[in-house]
């Protein structure tokens, strides 16, 4: 299969007219609600963002209480604060220049903060060390992904810089090499086993560049998105090996670490693994790994806040790195403070702990209850099938349409993905994304579901696509 072979998901432009219809029909769907215009429901369910506050999702209070103490330093000797709460505030505070959230920082973030997130790093590794001088706090992970991009990408060679690229993966990444003129290589995960990464694919996708671009980088997404499918230390252990035979570069993007729930499920770094490999990978295999504070328990993603941490990086080009992340002065502070509540949460003793457990076990409780309700729903269904999500905040259930609906689609000039969300969106209120924006194997289609949302949300979503789905079927049979 050729890296430019017509049918291939990343080589075709993304179907820009197609979303942008979409956008168009959801702010006029809006537009009639506010209007008063009688429809079969009276607000829109948005799930196509993992963005779980506009979903309805709540933030936690430890989160935003240092975040108003912060804002309203008066705050900290006010007694209805926790403790610990104006503690923190105080001496974050004081990390600041000028003792405020409206100075600027330097620009890798604040020092105290980039040493407590190299700290958590080490702490989150089993001890692996972790060099807070390798680590850049920026406005948010896609913006650090997007730099590294960049520097991966050599514009003046002769051939084009090539990137290995998940499908389905995440778009906004795709887009983002397209626009450093690299070509995204794509690789196959397994749906049948799970959305299962096989090296056999890696090795197929690399032979398919040759002639076409250079691949100088391996982008992993993990857990998935929109996949949901969470890595073992296994094929992590094998995708570095491949990586250093093959002199990839690794890009980890693991922003949903913190949201893993599958029972047999585990998330282990990239970092950690490739330190406990030892030499040669340990001291050879570049990587840059990504977080955020935007996704997982957080979920702020309005504060746009994440870090990168580049490891086994020349010297000389960590000062390339450097100043292009100096380009834009520094992160918000604001997510910065998010990012060190992330990195370091209330700890058994603390006045705010009781709570913050509470919340965050609330979080995963709805997580794992909306999964599974939505896999045993969608696989009810009669032409939709959805495998077992294992971590990160959607499903990516599968369609498999009549040839009557397809052809109706066709009709429309639309995808037979775009032509159900189109539906779903003007019938039953459902606001979704067609797999066609994320990338799928040639003749299957798809939706993505965020599943971040309260569980009453999420019930009355499925009876929503129930009756639609139903109804579709019944239609075009």
């Amino acid at each position: 299969m050729s890296v430019l072979q017509e049918n291939d998901p990343y080589v075709k432009d993304m179907k820009q007219v197609e979303t942008a219809a979409l956008f168009r029909q959801i702010l006029r769907i809006m537009e009639e609600l506010r209007q008063g215009v009688k429809k079969p429901y009276k607000e829109v369910i948005d799930v196509t963002s993992g963005d779980p506050q506009k979903t309805g999702m709540k933030p936690l209070s430890f989160v935003r209480q240092i975040l108003a103490a912060c804002l309203y330093p008066q705050l900290i000797n006010d007694n209805k604060l926790p403790v610990d709460v104006r503690q923190r505030a105080q001496r974050l505070l004081g990390e600041c220049p000028g003792g405020s959230v409206g100075s600027y920082s330097a620009t890798r973030g604040v020092p105290d903060i980039v040493q407590r997130v190299s700290e958590y790093i080490s702490r989150r590794d089993g001890g692996a060390w972790s060099n807070p001088e390798n680590i850049f706090i920026s406005p948010g992970s896609q913006w650090s992904l997007a730099n590294i991009f960049q520097i991966l990408v050599n514009t003046e060679a002769s051939t084009r810089t090539g990137i290995l690229t998940p499908v389905p993966g995440y778009n906004t990444s795709i887009l983002s090499i397209k626009e450093q003129g690299a070509v995204p290589v794509p690789y196959y995960l397994d749906e049948e086993q799970g959305w299962e990464l096989h090296m056999e694919e890696l090795h197929r996708a690399l032979a398919s560049a040759k002639g076409v671009c250079n691949p100088v980088a391996l982008y992993i997404v993990n857990p998935g998105n929109p996949s949901g499918q969470v890595q073992s230390r296994q094929s992590i252990q094998e995708v570095i090996q491949f990586a250093f035979e093959k002199r990839l570069f690794i890009l980890a993007d693991e922003v949903y670490q913190d949201t893993v729930y599958g029972e047999k499920s585990e998330f282990v770094s990239y970092k950690r693994v490739l330190a406990e490999m030892g030499p040669p990978f340990s001291d050879t295999v570049e990587l840059a790994s990504f977080h955020s504070a935007s996704k997982g328990m957080l979920g702020e993603c309005g504060l746009r806040c994440g870090y990168v941490e580049l490891v086994n990086l020349d010297p000389a080009v960590m000062k390339y790195i450097y100043t292009q992340f100096s380009k834009d002065s520094c992160a918000p502070v604001l997510g910065q403070i998010a990012l060190d509540v992330m990195a370091n949460p209330p700890q058994p003793g603390d006045p705010s702990y009781p709570l913050y457990i509470e919340e965050t076990q609330h979080i995963r409780t709805t997580l794992v209850h909306n999964v599974n309700r939505a896999f045993t729903v969608f696989n009810s269904l009669p032409g939709l099938t959805c495998q077992p999500g294992e971590g990160g905040a959607f499903l990516f259930p599968r369609l498999d349409l009549p040839p009557r609906a397809i052809q109706k689609a066709k009709e429309a000039g639309l995808g037979p993905d775009t032509f159900y969300c189109v539906n779903l969106l003007e019938d039953a209120g459902v606001f979704a994304r067609p797999g066609a924006e994320y990338g799928q194997k040639e003749g299957t289609h798809h939706i993505r579901i965020c599943i971040m949302t309260p569980p009453d949300i999420m019930e009355e979503l499925l009876r929503r696509v129930t009756s639609f789905h139903t109804q579709l079927m019944k239609d075009f049979s």
